[in-house]
């Protein structure tokens, strides 16, 4: 009873009358206004100071009980509001959709227009706007505030609670323009910060805040200190599951790339014991690309090292790309060129040859992996071919050897024999052969050895080296093409010229020796003529090959200088033939030669025009006029004097 105040001695009947009315509205969970409203009931009734004086110590012990009642009303509301906030935040696992309930609940519970929460940035040495609630300004959402800069910069770094009836007229606080402008765009006044804190570590602040200035009670300051605490677990419980759901992602990545990675080993080793067993067996080329292009799923072509087509399976022809061969040989890998896979196939780093793969731009790494490992089989098939057609090609060079030799004093040389053991190797001597001298830079001469030897197999002929030049011996009747081809092509295959001479077609054992040296003679006048590159038999010589030849046939030199006016008379029983020999005998004076053939001079310039139209138009060129008139007197020589119409030529002796 408030002090001062009389004490009833006995209970009037008004004043009991007003008790029992504020025990009834205290059961009713009346407002504080409907006890306060029974005194002034009583004065206006006109009860005695007595009675007034007992009813107001009742009222004010009635609104000190309502006002108990109401505060264990807001813990409890609180409390209830804690656990359902800690039931809702346990339940949730994404960092995001927890961080936007404790913001959410934070506004709801303290009835704040805007709630907000920063996290601090270890690295950055500031804390950061991270989530808000009710905020309409785009600059305040993406304020960072510095240590100890601001109401909440000064919580992130004191680990304190800290409000502010009106934050813009507030001294107490590291006032900075960018956050000044932030809090003035958002609008806000009156706000209150309080420490997320997981054990002795802050790892940021939740704020709730007011468009007006506002006094934040001791109660709504623990309020949210509480809240704060509740969020900071689950912040922290949310980072460890996201952590753990990394962590286990990162080990099923790894798995699945060991499983694949293993699978990829599996794959690539039973290919290779595969293509390794066909080759043990004794596959050939064509086999082995069969399995790869069945193996890729793709088609494939097996190219030697100039580009010639070895073998091919399940694709038409396909070329390798020049550049992408030349990368795969500088790092060993695979390239992808023009919707075409190429692979060089190397032994260390001498070239074998490339494998190029149709219909498959999509390699994975596997399979990418896959096919150089082909081109490591195929690699080492080739060197087993190469191995054994190093071995038949000593044996053909032997023979090849004995055969140009010839008869000496020293060795018994039985033609017989030569041709059996030639024939064994699957060459016939009884066919014509031409024998082909070659020669180029001596930094290259391996490799046309080798080259030769290559175009030997595929010539079913023999190839060897003699004198310090290759030598092949080949089926083959006009060696003058076969010695132009050789040299052309070698000189594209090695990059530097290559010189041929060659000479031929002859039969047996016994001519050998004979054409080899004539071949020989025709490659050195090459060079003499400074034809380096070129190709050619004695016959393409001209009037020097006559004079280099040992044979008394002077046939293919007459044919190819006369031929076309030879043929000419012999079907249209002319004279042009007679005419050429009088013009040059005249010493290529017209009037002259009209008169040693004894007519008109118009008959001469005609029937030398048809010669002109017949050898071509540099006929009379200083050069071609002596072949000519060698290859006349040659046809005088076995002809007779006059080597008239239907004259053609033939050996000595005819």
């Amino acid at each position: 009873m408030a002090a001062g105040r009389p004490a009833p001695t006995d209970t009037p009947g008004p004043a009991a009358a007003a008790v029992r009315r504020l025990l009834d509205l205290l059961a009713a969970d009346a407002p504080a206004q409907e006890l306060a409203a029974q005194q002034a009931r009583l004065r206006a009734a006109g009860a005695d100071p007595a009675d007034l004086a007992w009813t107001e110590a009742a009222t004010e012990a009635a609104l000190t009980v309502r006002r108990v009642l109401d505060q264990y009303r807001r813990r409890e509301a609180q409390l209830v509001a804690l656990y359902d906030t800690a039931g809702d935040l346990a339940g949730l696992r994404d960092l995001d959709a927890v961080l936007r309930a404790i913001v959410r609940r934070a506004r709801t519970l303290l009835g704040a227009d805007v709630a907000y929460l920063t996290l601090n940035d270890p690295a950055a040495h500031d804390t950061f706007m991270r989530v808000t609630d009710g905020s309409v300004s785009a600059a305040f959402q993406q304020l960072r505030l510095g240590l100890g800069e601001g109401l909440g910069g000064l919580v992130a770094q004191t680990a304190r609670p800290y409000a502010s009836r009106d934050y813009r007229t507030d001294a107490r606080f590291h006032h900075t323009g960018a956050i000044d402008d932030g809090v003035a765009e958002e609008g806000l006044r009156g706000i209150l910060g309080v420490p997320l804190r997981v054990g002795e570590e802050i790892i940021g602040v939740l704020f709730a805040a007011d468009r007006t200035p506002r006094e934040f009670t001791p109660d709504a300051i623990a309020l949210l200190g509480s809240l704060a605490d509740h969020a900071a677990v689950a912040i922290d419980t949310a980072r460890l599951l996201e952590g753990q759901r990394t962590a286990l992602a990162r080990v099923e990545a790894a798995n699945e790339t060991a499983r694949a990675h293993s699978e990829a080993l599996r794959r690539a080793s039973d290919a290779h014991d595969r293509l390794t067993k066909l080759v043990l067996r004794g596959a050939g080329i064509d086999d082995v690309a069969a399995e790869i292009a069945a193996l890729l799923g793709g088609g494939l072509a097996v190219h030697d090292t100039d580009g010639s087509e070895l073998a091919r399976a399940d694709t038409g022809p396909v070329a390798p790309r020049a550049e992408a061969l030349a990368a795969s040989r500088a790092d060993g890998r695979a390239v992808l060129a023009d919707s075409l896979w190429t692979c060089a196939v190397l032994a260390g780093t001498e070239p074998l040859g490339s494998i190029t793969l149709t219909r498959r731009t999509d390699l994975s790494e596997a399979d990418r992996r896959l096919f150089e490992r082909a081109a490591l089989v195929t690699a080492l098939l080739l060197l087993m071919r190469r191995s054994v057609a190093e071995t038949e090609d000593r044996v053909r060079g032997e023979l090849l050897d004995d055969l140009l030799a010839g008869p000496s004093p020293a060795a018994r040389w039985d033609s017989g024999s030569l041709t059996l053991r030639a024939r064994r190797l699957g060459v016939d001597l009884n066919r014509p052969h031409a024998v082909a001298v070659l020669d180029c830079d001596p930094s290259q001469r391996s490799r046309l050895s080798a080259e030769t030897a290559r175009r030997a197999r595929v010539l079913d002929g023999l190839a060897g080296t003699r004198q310090g030049h290759a030598v092949l011996l080949v089926p083959c009747d006009r060696p003058g093409t076969l010695a132009a081809t050789l040299a052309a092509d070698l000189t594209r295959v090695l990059g530097s010229p290559v010189t041929v001479g060659a000479a031929g077609p002859g039969h047996g054992p016994d001519r050998l020796p004979a054409i080899h040296a004539e071949a020989l003679r025709c490659l050195r006048a090459l060079h003499a003529l400074d034809r380096t590159g070129d190709g050619a038999d004695i016959a393409d010589l001209g009037f020097l090959g006559v004079l280099l030849g040992d044979r008394a046939d002077v046939t293919p030199y007459v044919e190819r200088v006369l031929g076309p006016v030879l043929a000419y008379d012999a079907e249209r029983g002319t004279e042009l033939l007679r005419t050429l020999r009088a013009y040059y005998e005249q010493g290529t004076s017209l009037s002259r030669a009209r008169e040693a053939l004894h007519v008109h001079v118009n008959t001469v310039v005609q029937r030398l025009d048809r010669v002109a139209q017949l050898l071509g138009p540099d006929w009379n060129t200083p050069a071609r006029a002596l072949e000519t008139q060698l290859a006349l007197r040659l046809l005088q020589l076995t002809h007779g004097a006059d080597g008239g119409p239907g004259a053609r030529p033939g050996p000595y002796g005819e």
